[in-house]
């Protein structure tokens, strides 16, 4: 295993996760900040435009990790990258996020 496929494991990961709050919030018919909407990040965007953009990030993910070397559940190098990748970007979004809504940050 080449070691670009952990780095795609990885970002896999991150992609997949950033899927789930805007994926949630848009089929939940709930405005959701998004790159798109203004200032970027901040502001809110419609639940359409988070849908589109939590399925952008599902493909970009299964692209990362299905289609980059042959990921197995069963190599924890692999399971590992996947995780950094879901965890890392959780934690971000979590600071990011619970600034916005009140959370802790």
């Amino acid at each position: 295993m080449r070691w670009y496929h952990y780095v795609a494991y990885f970002f896999g990961g991150a992609f997949l996760a950033n899927m789930l709050p805007h994926f949630i919030n848009g089929i939940s018919g709930q405005a959701f900040q998004s790159p798109f909407a203004s200032p970027p990040g901040v502001g809110l965007s419609s639940s359409t435009v988070n849908v589109l953009w939590g399925f952008f990030n599902l493909a970009v993910g299964y692209l990362l990790v299905c289609r980059v070397g042959s990921f197995n559940l069963r190599r924890t190098g692999h399971v590992l990258a996947l995780g950094a990748g879901i965890l890392a970007m959780s934690l971000m979004l979590a600071h990011v996020f619970g600034a916005l809504h009140g959370g802790y940050s």
